[in-house]
């Protein structure tokens, strides 16, 4: 029988990136979430896309602003990952970052960060799909990439 529960534990055996979605809220302050469910869509135009629950009190934030920081965490920042994965909260707390080209947050030490303007949105059972189209950005070469794989944060292998 297909239930909720062993959709997400066989799906879970797919490893993800982790990033953070940022933006700012009404009066200016930084907003985020964390997501696992983040995709590239397109070259030409260059779009990207990602899907958050219906029920997030943080992407409605977000979305009125129109735009939108993708920071691909880095392996080290599982507790910032894990604060922005609960709602409510100072989430930045403690968090450095400065202004991307929208004035998102773009946090310190993530793998990478991609500027975008939302290009579309879609229904999509519980969640939404998000298009954003990218605007800018940057990748670093030192940092590793969060990875998400059975419940649990992982990292690469040295080669």
């Amino acid at each position: 029988m297909l239930t909720s529960a062993r959709f997400r534990s066989v799906l879970g055996h797919f490893p993800s990136g982790v990033v953070a979605i940022t933006g700012r809220d009404a009066k200016g302050g930084p907003a985020g979430m964390a997501v696992s469910s983040f995709t590239s869509v397109s070259l030409d135009p260059p779009l990207v896309a990602f899907l958050p629950g219906k029920t997030s009190s943080t992407f409605p934030v977000i979305a009125r602003r129109g735009t939108f920081c993708v920071n691909v965490l880095a392996v080290g920042q599982e507790d910032l990952c894990q604060a922005l994965a609960v709602p409510g909260a100072d989430k930045f707390a403690g968090v450095d970052w400065h202004p991307g080209p929208h004035g998102d947050p773009v946090l310190d030490g993530v793998v990478a960060w991609i500027g975008c303007t939302i290009e579309a949105m879609h229904d999509a059972g519980d969640h939404r799909i998000v298009i954003g189209r990218v605007d800018d950005l940057a990748a670093g070469t030192a940092a590793e990439p969060l990875l998400f794989f059975r419940r649990r944060y992982h990292h690469l292998a040295a080669a």
